[in-house]
């Protein structure tokens, strides 16, 4: 075996696994996890794997610009090479160029692509030669809308005709801080269980661990991590809180599920949702937990049994085809959409998706929230909730819906009381939550309340 860095060999392994579709990033870094044993190879795979993703339209564009050939001219294993490479050259101060380059060669040679071992060693070290000086697009002049996709597709790395979409939808100013919050690393988010703690109690029970933590702006049980790594703590496994990103935390305060109350979670894995509704129902009541896929029912389950929510019972379901009358007070459907709303953490997701996606999703989408009205309560309440930033699964589809349902309608006050009024801003004229990482600082959440009329 050579002598590359293992970080770096793992780093191509995880690219390779998610390039090639063969996995979604976060399986292929567990699995990278597992044949490392130094935890800083660990997070360095994971730096380069996901901020290479990140960066990948920026780094094709200085590779094809320095190569003087298309990406797709290029064997994905070599392309794949020279994007990590790529990354760690221009947006890794501490790596020394010339280990990245000597590995970014051996790597080729051991994939037998030793006649592009040359190619791949020259074209490194122009790009490090030149890194102040890169053939990407600029950031344009006012009123140049041309130079504005140019600017946000390659050089900040977004797919063109998402970016067209924001660009249309909010404008470049707003649009250009959308594409940098998506390149920025994501914080790691907790959000307390307060079926057994509170978020103060927690604060200082992670502080003797070596973790500091400071509280999230909207989630009143969010923490965001500064120093240290609970998920190395025994807090992990007394269940004191779960990994949850602030906007989706929001989700379960929008639904206002209460004591006594009859709930429904359509689509609840991994199960962050099910226990924060479960512990604002003080385990008094029935939450029933559903998911069509057997692993996802599987993890749900251990996250139910680690948060000790008593009242939650968990069951294979597929949301489009319940098995149930119109017995409950809540249903929460957290729909599976585009996941365009997660892009900062989820980097692989801006490449996986197109256009074209869309209408299936929506189509999807749609007979699950047939299915959920089907099953709340004259006077209950459904809560259709995504992580896309996309009208066609948010908005648009709950007009559809509403036009073909007149028993149902929305319901803002409702989300106004659970939010509360710090968080205002996140409520839109129609009465949605909405969240947005240019105006907010959160990824793109949506959540509709919609009241079946008793």
């Amino acid at each position: 075996m050579s002598a590359v860095a293992p970080a770096r060999r793992a780093a191509y392994t995880v690219l390779r696994a998610v390039t090639s579709g063969r996995s979604d990033l976060p399986d292929a870094l567990a699995r990278a996890r597992e044949r490392l044993t130094d935890e800083r190879d660990q997070a360095l795979t994971a730096v380069i794997a996901a901020g290479t993703l990140r960066w990948q339209g920026a780094l094709d564009a200085v590779i094809e610009a320095f190569g003087r050939r298309a990406a797709s001219r290029l064997d994905p294993e070599v392309l794949d090479i020279l994007r990590l490479s790529a990354y760690q050259l221009l947006h890794l101060d501490r790596v020394p160029a010339r280990a990245v380059v000597n590995d970014a060669v051996e790597l080729a040679r051991e994939q037998k692509k030793s006649s592009a071992s040359t190619f791949v060693n020259a074209l490194l070290r122009r790009i490090d030669r030149e890194r102040a000086r890169l053939p990407l697009p600029p950031r344009p002049e006012r009123g140049d809308p041309g130079g504005a996709l140019e600017y946000l597709s390659v050089t900040l790395s977004h797919p063109r005709w998402l970016v067209e979409r924001w660009l249309l939808r909010v404008g470049f100013e707003a649009a250009e801080g959308w594409a940098r919050f998506n390149n920025a690393a994501a914080p790691l988010t907790l959000r307390a269980n307060t079926l057994v703690t509170t978020r103060e109690a927690l604060v200082d029970r992670l502080a003797a661990h070596g973790v500091a933590v400071s509280p999230t702006r909207f989630a009143p049980a969010g923490l965001l991590v500064q120093a240290g790594n609970p998920l190395k703590t025994p807090l992990v496994d007394e269940g004191a809180f779960f990994v949850q990103d602030e906007a989706s935390q929001l989700v379960a305060i929008v639904a206002r599920a209460r004591p006594g109350e009859r709930v429904l979670d359509a689509c609840a894995s991994p199960g962050g949702k099910t226990v924060a509704i479960a512990a604002d129902m003080g385990n008094q009541g029935v939450v029933v937990a559903g998911d069509v896929r057997g692993r996802r029912v599987e993890l749900l389950k251990e996250t139910v049994a680690r948060s000790g929510a008593t009242s939650v019972r968990v069951a294979r379901l597929d949301a489009a085809a319940l098995p149930f009358g119109p017995v409950f007070d809540l249903v929460l459907l957290d729909a599976p959409c585009s996941g365009l709303g997660t892009i900062r953490r989820d980097p692989e997701i801006r490449w996986r998706r197109t256009a074209a996606d869309l209408p299936s999703l929506v189509g999807a989408q749609r007979r699950m929230l047939d299915g959920a009205a089907g099953v709340v309560r004259p006077g209950g309440r459904v809560v259709y909730a995504t992580c896309s930033s996309e009208p066609e699964e948010n908005e648009d589809l709950v007009a559809a819906f509403l036009a073909d349902h007149p028993a149902f309608e929305v319901e803002a006050p409702e989300l106004s009381v659970a939010l509360g009024a710090g968080a205002a801003p996140l409520i839109t004229d129609a009465g949605f939550l909405r969240t947005w990482p240019h105006a907010h600082g959160l990824e793109a959440f949506f959540a509709a309340v919609l009241r079946r009329r008793a």
